[in-house]
């Protein structure tokens, strides 16, 4: 007979975290090797994996969608942080192009630029960033 493990909300959000952690990373090294479409799909998996920890952590069960700006959307409901909103509205642009890296990744062949790519993971440091200061006010 299997033993069944339930992961702790703790658990699943810590699970959560290092996926998003290594998915940054492959980011990187792909970037490296100029593998610019595929660096975009691991900084969209790192950011949807961030954010789903993130509600987590707020109490609230992630809702099954994929799209990034959803999900900062969520979070700034949550806390209230006006650098979300900020965040949300000065870099729409980069977000719609990580969610379109989600959809073309799977679906399309689509090739991104080495700068959109870098302008992506500035992005993505910001809103790592601000998210956290956002939950550090609220804890």
């Amino acid at each position: 007979m299997y033993e069944v493990c339930c992961l702790t909300k703790r658990d699943e959000v810590n699970a959560l975290l290092e996926r998003s952690r290594r998915f940054y990373e492959s980011a990187l090294f792909q970037i490296e090797r100029g593998f610019y479409d595929l660096a975009m799909f691991s900084f969209e998996q790192s950011l949807q994996l961030f954010l789903k920890a993130t509600l987590l952590s707020l109490g609230v069960d992630y809702p099954r969608t994929h799209s990034i700006r959803r999900l900062l959307e969520l979070v700034h409901e949550l806390t209230g942080s006006e650098s979300i909103k900020k965040l949300l509205l000065e870099h729409s642009v980069e977000l719609a192009l990580l969610e379109d890296a989600y959809i073309t990744s799977r679906y399309v062949s689509r090739d991104f630029r080495v700068e959109e790519t870098m302008r992506v993971r500035e992005v993505v440091g910001k809103v790592f960033k601000v998210v956290r200061e956002a939950l550090s006010k609220i804890s």
